[in-house]
């Protein structure tokens, strides 16, 4: 057993902290957030993970996992501290460090033993040396210290099934020893260890969420050419998948990709990029596809109604993924300030991410579930891929509604089965329409 502090209670924190917790090491969890730690002492999640709340509970009892907002207590006789805080988007694309600095000061000013460092947010290449240099300067008392970088590959929705059995875990490290040490965490995983340099494990975390950008706006851009020649990407996407070479993960066309990760790490990329010379075409392009496909359902329900003006649309789902109540960089909000910009009114019904609608949405009508936000709807959009949604009675949907019009932002239905239902069905590069 070790004894581990992770700096933030964020997804990557929490479920970090959580997750080795359960793996039988002791670990404090420290924020400065207070509200947020009173609510965990007290048993009650900051985010919605599916198991997260259980196995916080179930180690919390077993007395391996405990909750702060004092730096000192948590990392009285800790071996690692894991900077797990935000990092998110500055006002030029970059990657915003404020957080990761007040960690790494706060380290320095409290540690009083050797402590080995481990960066688990997600941080521009270079950060690492950062780190370490502030740690430096802002010790009163020199102190032996390593920096490791340990990015996360976390997806909400599945955040615990992905550091339980994970593809790999890379580590990066001028101070081999110190990366050992942190394998050794991971050993009872039996995942493959990367075992590299500092900057090029911060790269892979970009790299990584890049590519799965790419792949995503790639099949968007495939499914728009699919539209205009009357071929169905779903079938163009599986053929495709059958090739070893490319598989079928991250090749479900839609309205693109939104959430905490990919938007702002294209972005930090695509500036780090520029700022040293480079010229990221391709991520740019990336980024507006994915910014296009918004406009796309805009366009459909144009097509439809001729005007959104003082139309009913009915919105399901605003988190920007199933199983998570996550809005940022959601698809909902920006497809929602959209319709109403056009004089829209929307009623909208999301399973779990409700309660923060307000923070993102101004005059919407929430609805108690899918067939109370599809009544009287001149238009009903498809957001987010809720399994709940999959298994709707369509005929009583068809019903609540004032018009069958039906934008499928996630091409969860078949065009057949909708038109023989009385809809009139638009997918996302679905081929032939009416």
């Amino acid at each position: 057993m070790r004894k581990i502090c992770v700096i933030g209670v964020g997804y990557v924190g929490l479920v970090t902290g959580t997750c080795f917790a359960d793996l039988g090491h002791q670990v404090t969890c420290i924020d400065v957030d207070e509200s947020k730690i009173e609510k965990l002492c007290a048993g009650v999640m900051p985010i919605y993970e599916p198991g997260l709340e259980e196995m916080v509970r179930r180690n919390a009892q077993a007395g391996r996992l405990d909750f702060t907002s004092m730096h000192q207590e948590a990392l009285d006789g800790a071996e690692f501290a894991f900077i797990a805080v935000g990092t998110p988007q500055g006002s030029g694309g970059e990657a915003d460090l404020q957080y990761v600095r007040a960690a790494a000061e706060s380290i320095a000013r409290i540690m009083e033993h050797p402590l080995i460092i481990v960066n688990k947010s997600t941080v521009p290449i270079g950060t690492g040396d950062w780190v370490a240099d502030i740690v430096r300067r802002h010790q009163s008392e020199p102190v032996e210290f390593s920096v490791v970088s340990n990015p996360e590959f976390l997806r909400e929705g599945s955040a615990i099934n992905d550091f339980m059995l994970p593809d790999r875990i890379v580590l990066g490290s001028l101070d081999p020893e110190a990366a050992a040490k942190v394998a050794q965490l991971y050993l009872s995983l039996r995942a493959p260890i990367m075992l590299t340099d500092l900057r090029t494990a911060e790269m892979i975390k970009y790299a990584s969420n890049a590519f799965l950008a790419t792949r995503i706006s790639f099949i968007n851009e495939i499914a728009s050419v699919c539209e205009a020649l009357g071929a169905d990407v779903k079938e163009v996407a599986v053929g495709m998948g059958y090739d070893k070479r490319i598989g079928p993960d991250f090749l479900d066309a839609g309205i693109g990709y939104g959430g905490s990760c990919f938007p702002k790490d294209v972005q930090a990329l695509a500036h780090m990029a520029a700022i040293h010379g480079c010229h990221p075409q391709l991520l740019r392009a990336v980024m507006d596809i994915n910014r296009d496909q918004r406009r796309q359902v805009i366009h459909k329900l144009r097509e439809l109604l001729g005007t959104l003006d003082e139309k009913v649309i009915g919105v399901l789902g605003l988190a920007f993924k199933p199983n998570t109540d996550d809005m940022r960089e959601a698809p909902s909000v920006e497809l929602i300030h959209l319709m109403q910009s056009e004089g829209a009114r929307i009623q909208t019904y999301d399973p779990v991410s409700m309660i923060h609608a307000d923070l993102y949405l101004h005059d919407v009508d929430l609805c108690q579930d899918a067939y109370q936000a599809a009544q009287g709807a001149d238009a009903l959009v498809i957001v987010t891929d809720w399994n709940e949604f999959k298994h709707l009675s369509l005929p009583r949907l068809k019903e609540a509604m004032r018009q069958p019009f039906v934008v499928d932002g996630r091409n969860i239905y078949d065009p057949d089965q909708m038109k023989a239902l009385g809809f009139v069905y638009r997918g996302m590069g679905r081929g032939y329409v009416d």
